[in-house]
């Protein structure tokens, strides 16, 4: 099985080399890249691709916290891990849905069940997951076409269709039922307005679901769920208020 892809950033070159040592500990990673700032560790992640990346907050270049505000542009679904002296920046990290905040100098039990529970979480067993109850509720449907500007010209998809819209690699990309998959110039923002808000559900800032295409959801870190969807390999997230605001509209 190939091994998840992990990225540290710290101007610490002592902090580093205990990342390095904890990651080699637990069975399933792969330590890909290093990076001393923050502009280094956004170009590790443009490169490398990692599934996870440990960040420190106080780094020349960008913080902890702008960094990840950029790789969750690129890809939302990185699990970012905050490791830092500094407890006062929590809120900040956890407004970037960090998957957990790690307080230095951190007990090396503390850090193995982080990695363990970040393991379960890109691995998971989606048979025997604890999902959190979503009450059935009435089909909707949604009728129109959407028209979506690209570099190669415009496409044509039905919005019925669309599954999942989410922010990637710094454009917006719409998943279909079908398999399709549409990058388009247009902000999240803007695609959300031409959508039909009684189908289509703005769960995190950086995916926009189809209420139609719900499969489960499940806990994810702290204060977000993971929303698994029908016809499509991909899920988005959910953060905690935004699930209570579905449960309402479920009710």
């Amino acid at each position: 099985m190939e091994k998840i892809r992990v990225v540290i950033a710290d101007d610490n070159e002592a902090m580093r080399m205990i990342e390095r040592k904890m990651i080699a500990r637990v069975e399933g990673f792969e330590l890909v890249g290093e990076a001393c700032d923050g502009l280094e560790c956004i170009r590790l992640v443009e490169q490398l691709h990692p599934q996870i990346v440990f960040l420190d907050v106080e780094m020349p270049g960008k913080t902890g916290v702008e960094a990840a505000r950029v790789i969750q542009d690129l890809d939302p679904a990185i699990i970012l891990i905050f490791a830092t002296a500094h407890d006062q920046y929590m809120g900040d990290a956890f407004e970037v849905y960090a998957f957990d905040y790690l307080i230095k100098p951190f007990r090396v039990e503390r850090v193995l069940q982080t990695l363990e529970r970040a393991r379960d979480r890109l691995r998971p067993d989606r048979d025997e997951e604890e999902k959190l109850p979503l009450p059935a509720a009435p089909r909707r449907k949604a009728a129109d076409r959407l028209m979506l500007h690209h570099r190669e010209g415009v496409s044509f998809v039905n919005t019925g269709d669309i599954v999942l819209v989410q922010r990637e690699d710094r454009a917006t990309v719409i998943y279909t039922r079908d398999g399709g998959r549409y990058v388009t110039g247009d902000s999240l923002a803007e695609t959300e307005a031409r959508l039909d808000p009684s189908v289509f559900f703005r769960c995190h800032k950086s995916y926009i679901i189809n209420l139609n295409f719900i499969s489960n959801i499940t806990p994810y870190g702290r204060w977000t769920y993971i929303v698994r969807l029908k016809d499509i390999s991909q899920d988005a997230l959910i953060t905690h208020e935004k699930y209570e605001e579905l449960e309402k509209l479920f009710s």
